[in-house]
């Protein structure tokens, strides 16, 4: 009766999944490294995320502390970019980076930036997806005689969190690539401090890479499961 959970796509999801592993271990590794490298012109990342915003007419976007690590963020909702505490005091190229990165969201925002809103608009129907795609695809999965269209809902619902990740990726780089170019250029960093920030978002967008790479690999076998019913 359940022939599906052993059956050989499993195997898809394996390389993602390690490089999903490897991507965590990378990004958490390398900002370890550069967050001990103080930044000689010895600003904080609130008062770089502030000077961004700042620059770009952004003054009534606050910046704000939140609690743990690697939780930073920019909230298009209620328009606040919001630093984990260690990046919000600390004064590393690490911290930098990430805040001007979080910095570059909220000019995106300001801008229209068509990929930001493309995935504002999905996220509701990718939340769906996420939560309910698995349980309705493999009820219909199981009960394929009877009610195997609910693979296809399934399918439907988990495209939204695909288009989801997916557009993820030019949010993610552009903001990265802002991100640099201020610092780069806006006297927050020496140009030999520079590399250090770049190595901390490659790193960082390694795993917007990898969260894409597992949910279009479990879509595929999701349309490999649903063909075999056929």
């Amino acid at each position: 009766m359940f022939p599906f959970l052993f059956d050989w796509t499993y195997f898809l999801v394996i390389p993602p999944m390690i490089l999903a592993v490897w991507a965590q271990m990378k990004v958490r590794s390398t900002f370890r490294r550069y967050s001990e490298v103080a930044s000689r012109a010895g600003l904080s990342g609130k008062e770089a995320a502030r000077r961004i915003l700042d620059a770009n007419g952004l003054v009534n976007v606050p910046v704000e502390a939140v609690k743990g690590s690697l939780t930073d963020h920019y909230d298009p909702k209620t328009k606040v970019v919001r630093l984990s505490e260690p990046i919000f005091q600390s004064t590393s190229l690490a911290a930098l980076a990430v805040a001007a990165h979080e910095s570059g969201h909220a000019v995106q925002d300001q801008t229209g930036y068509t990929a930001m809103r493309v995935r504002a608009s999905v996220l509701p129907a990718a939340n769906l997806g996420s939560t309910l795609a698995f349980p309705i695809f493999f009820i219909g999965l199981i009960f394929s005689k009877s009610v195997g269209w609910l693979m296809d809902v399934g399918i439907v619902l988990f495209t939204a969190a695909v288009a989801f990740h997916v557009v993820t990726l030019p949010v993610e780089f552009d903001a990265s690539r802002r991100a640099i170019r201020v610092l780069a250029g806006g006297g927050f960093l020496a140009p030999d401090e520079v590399d250090g920030a770049r190595k901390v978002l490659r790193a960082a967008a390694w795993t917007y890479v990898a969260a894409a790479a597992v949910t279009v690999t479990q879509l595929l076998r999701m349309l490999i499961l649903r063909q075999s019913r056929d």
